[in-house]
């Protein structure tokens, strides 16, 4: 299977304009963005767990990352409120669910195999001073890439002529580009050498951001 699988393009998806699409395990639902591969993918997806619902016991052989967007995500490491940020590198393994129900962003089998680096935080914990109406936390930076979270106040101005290309979701909100409102849970990848300017709608906005990583683009080495 192959979804927005063309890196050097850029993408926008409004996310609540796709359909959910059930999982292997009951009760998970899935709006798939950019995907490679099957049920083994380089994937990037929303997903979102009924109250009671839960996958098997699986090891992240590629690699996980995730935020949790609404409700409680839950494995035997913790329980991960709504603004949390997720780590779980290669070789790592979990028991996921949720007894009240929770959506997620994630994105498999984008790490490098090598990294061993496992964390969760919330990402407003970490936010500095706006600056000209934008207040950044930096959640993880390491050789392939800088993941950033942003809040904006209304009217304000994101910006970023990062290497390596660009990947943004709204969070909450909404921020306007070249005139295209994204509102919240859309989902934008820019390849490299685009500029990223994005002004945040009435209520502000609040911009989970990626850059650097789509030099290292492309199917997973099962």
């Amino acid at each position: 299977m192959e979804i927005n699988a063309d890196f050097s393009k850029p993408v926008v998806v409004h996310s609540d304009r796709l359909e959910w699409q059930p999982s292997p395990m009951k009760g998970v639902e899935r709006r798939m963005l950019d995907r490679i591969g099957d049920e083994v993918a380089r994937a990037t997806t929303i997903v979102r767990y009924a109250p009671g619902s839960h996958f098997s016991a699986h090891t992240h052989t590629g690699g996980e990352e995730f935020i949790v967007l609404d409700g409680v995500f839950q494995d035997e490491h913790g329980d991960f409120p709504a603004g949390s940020y997720v780590r779980n590198p290669p070789t790592t393994s979990h028991i996921p669910g949720s007894e009240t129900g929770c959506t997620i962003f994630v994105k498999l089998w984008q790490f490098d195999l090598a990294d061993r680096t496992q964390f969760s935080k919330n990402m407003e914990a970490g936010l500095g001073a706006p600056v000209d109406g934008v207040a950044t936390a930096k959640l993880h930076e390491d050789n392939r890439e800088i993941v950033t979270y942003s809040q904006l106040d209304a009217g304000a101005t994101l910006t970023s002529e990062a290497p390596g290309g660009i990947e943004l979701l709204v969070v909450e909100g909404s921020a306007t580009r070249d005139g295209e409102v994204l509102a919240r849970h859309d989902w934008l990848r820019l390849p490299e050498g685009h500029r990223l300017s994005v002004t945040a709608g009435d209520d502000g906005a609040k911009i989970w951001m990626k850059t650097g990583h789509l030099r290292f683009a492309g199917a997973p080495r099962v």
